[in-house]
């Protein structure tokens, strides 16, 4: 039986794809089905752990007139949402896991301790981590380069909604858009491609962290991409 390429990875996924064809909030069906995917991984003995991004409740960035501090700070508390929603759904399904955040509400919540995390990961526990890096100003993107360096992940999962992976130009607007099969993140700071956040991609290119993008609607998408299947844009 083929084998995984990846023993520890960092999966990020967007608030966007929670919503599922909803305009706002979570969709069930969408959610489940992600939890399911993550259970496969969990099931070829991966250590998974999860970011979740808030937009399909909050954007930070969205506020035209609001403090940017706070709307980042409200941005940050969608993201506990997303997580508890998550955590809820892979429990049903058997899987151990564990919420952490990066701002302290241990009623609900672990803080986030790297050693605990890994030891978490060690168990066969998936960990979610939210809140993002706890501070405004980060996107969930330099969460999830920050979490993958800390724990000494061996890849970064970017999941997105609406596009397979990463082109010259936008693939909705320009439809001769060219999609990139490898791409050094060099170029992906250079040529200002918008795929994450030039502070995430420079972290993942100051400590070797590889990249894989692509859509998290085709079905069993992320379980292809650990088993070696050449889908979406390799960054690396």
């Amino acid at each position: 039986m083929k084998k995984p390429l990846y023993n520890r990875v960092v999966l990020k996924i967007s608030g966007e794809a929670l919503r599922g064809e909803q305009g706002f909030g979570l969709d069930e069906i969408t959610l489940m089905d992600i939890a399911r995917q993550i259970k496969d991984l969990h099931e070829l003995d991966i250590e998974v752990a999860v970011v979740v991004g808030g937009g399909n409740f909050w954007r930070g960035r969205s506020s035209k007139e609001m403090d940017k501090t706070t709307a980042d700070y409200m941005g940050m508390l969608a993201t506990v949402i997303n997580a508890l929603a998550m955590q809820d759904a892979l429990e049903r399904m058997g899987v151990l896991t564990r919420v952490q955040t990066a701002i302290e509400m241990r009623q609900i919540a672990e803080p986030y301790i790297r050693r605990r995390a890994v030891r978490h990961l060690e168990k066969r526990r998936v960990v979610i981590f939210a809140a993002g890096t706890g501070n405004p100003y980060f996107t969930t993107d330099t969460t999830a380069a920050l979490r993958a360096a800390e724990i000494e992940a061996d890849v970064i999962l970017l999941a997105k909604k609406g596009v397979d992976g990463v082109y010259d130009s936008d693939p909705i607007q320009n439809p001769n858009a060219q999609k990139f099969d490898k791409l050094k993140l060099k170029d992906v700071l250079n040529l200002e491609l918008g795929v994450m956040d030039s502070t995430a991609a420079s972290l993942c290119k100051d400590n070797d962290i590889p990249i894989i993008v692509f859509g998290i609607e085709e079905r069993d998408n992320i379980k292809r991409v650990v088993m070696g299947e050449k889908i979406g844009t390799q960054l690396k």
